[in-house]
């Protein structure tokens, strides 16, 4: 069964009246005529990482979002046990919520048991991507192996400038080159853009080898705390968007909303209205 909520009645009012409030100001998208957007909207739980499982079901209901990238935080998609994860894919089967990617998932050694425990939480969620913190390089030929036996793509997330290793998504591409086609990229935007390094551009060089998005939004394209709702900074939006076409990506955009852990709705919900609007005007539904 899945935890008992922790948060209030008042909140949860709180929180459905905000959702349907901001959704009332985009009917349009769905209009007749609209394609459908040629990759997927989804969300990160780690967006949720101060809520338990139960909250991110009505979360992503509220959103009205049926993708999901699950990460081990509370009891979003435990790795503590095959029992604690087949319980929590039960509990989003259930609730119409589809996960799509793991992650992040880190990698502490460079050994082939603790690389099979993460391919096998992958395989037992049902996904096809694993986005991975925190390989290195020494690693990837081990990972690769375990990509090639499970067929499940690596997607490495670039963590900006603090990141030892993988700064932006062109280090990533540096080192996965030659390598199996399912070893590739999940582009962090803010932390890409944090770098100095032209997302879109960039979103471009990687092509076939992206694997997953993590969208968010800055004011400051220095400072990794000047994280807003996406539409309310100056990332790029809907040339990012326009460059996921170009490539013909067949992927996931899922929202990172990293601020405000304590309260995040208000913010996601903006964001998600914002991306949707941004879908509509390029012709898409969201």
């Amino acid at each position: 069964m899945m935890a008992a909520m922790s948060a209030s009645r008042r909140d949860f009012l709180r929180y459905s009246a905000f959702a349907a409030a901001s959704t009332v100001a985009v009917p349009s998208l769905f209009a007749k005529g609209k394609k459908t957007a040629p990759f997927q909207l989804g969300m990160c739980s780690y967006t949720f990482r101060e809520f338990d499982r139960a909250h991110v079901i009505q979360f992503m209901k509220e959103l009205k979002l049926t993708n999901l990238n699950a990460k081990d935080a509370k009891d979003h998609l435990p790795m503590s046990s095959a029992e604690a994860e087949d319980q929590a894919v039960a509990d989003y089967k259930a609730a119409g919520i589809k996960l799509t990617a793991v992650g992040a998932v880190y990698f502490p050694k460079d050994d082939d048991d603790d690389v099979r425990t993460r391919f096998e939480y992958a395989k037992r969620a049902g996904v096809k991507v694993i986005v991975a913190g925190d390989p290195t390089p020494e690693a990837l030929p081990r990972i690769e192996k375990f990509v090639k036996e499970y067929d499940i793509r690596i997607a490495i997330h670039n963590h900006g400038p603090e990141d030892k290793i993988w700064h932006s998504p062109l280090d990533v591409l540096n080192a996965v080159k030659g390598m199996d086609p399912r070893m590739g990229c999940c582009i962090d935007v803010g932390h890409t853009v944090r770098t100095g390094t032209d997302v879109v551009a960039a979103i471009k060089e990687v092509g076939p080898r992206l694997f997953d998005v993590h969208m968010k939004d800055l004011t400051d394209f220095k400072a990794k705390e000047s994280q807003v709702a996406v539409g309310d900074g100056k990332m790029p939006v809907r040339e990012i968007f326009e460059a996921l076409v170009a490539i013909n990506y067949k992927g996931d955009v899922d929202l990172e909303y990293e601020v405000h852990g304590d309260d995040p709705m208000p913010g996601a919900t903006k964001s998600i209205d914002y991306i949707r609007k941004v879908l509509g005007e390029m012709g898409y539904q969201g």
